[in-house]
């Protein structure tokens, strides 16, 4: 987890049981169990393992438009910072105190990011991405000259 005034904490979330209405429950590689309030919190990265490195590099922005179906978006942190992802196209999937999207590249060692929403200036939606395709427009068929109405007597 990287913290806006402090060193990143390593540990451990139960997902939702961890994200409470003020703040999050995260045990430590120790054992310590810390409560964390989102004011502090610039991103949870949920990583493949602890020794696998930096979870927040520079490259933080998709190089062409994602593949992956949902929301792309843009999110500027309070620091000025900021990184894209994308979210679930599901309003079933959010989450009042947070968003958790795909990094850029979650073939790095992040595979999910959760973003609180104290840590925000802005969000913003770049684009909508799969979905299933929308049905298309019975063809219009122009009226014949005694099916129109007339307007003006």
């Amino acid at each position: 987890m990287t913290r806006f005034d402090r060193e990143s904490v390593h540990g451990y979330v139960q997902v939702p049981e961890s994200f409470g209405p003020e703040g999050l429950s995260l045990m430590t590689v120790t054992g310590t169990l810390l409560e964390l309030p989102y004011s502090e919190i610039k991103v949870v990265s949920f990583v493949r393992d602890f020794e696998g490195g930096d979870t927040w590099r520079n490259h933080r922005s998709f190089a062409s438009r994602p593949k992956s179906p949902g929301l792309w978006v843009r999110f500027s942190f309070r620091d000025g910072d900021g990184t894209e992802g994308v979210l679930a196209n599901n309003l079933a999937m959010l989450e009042p105190v947070g968003f958790y999207l795909i990094p850029p590249d979650p073939s790095f060692q992040n595979q999910r990011l959760f973003v609180p929403r104290q840590a925000l200036t802005e969000a913003r939606v770049l684009g909508v991405i799969g979905g299933r395709p929308l049905p298309k427009a019975a063809k219009k068929v122009k009226p014949t000259d005694e099916e129109q109405l007339e307007m003006f007597p």
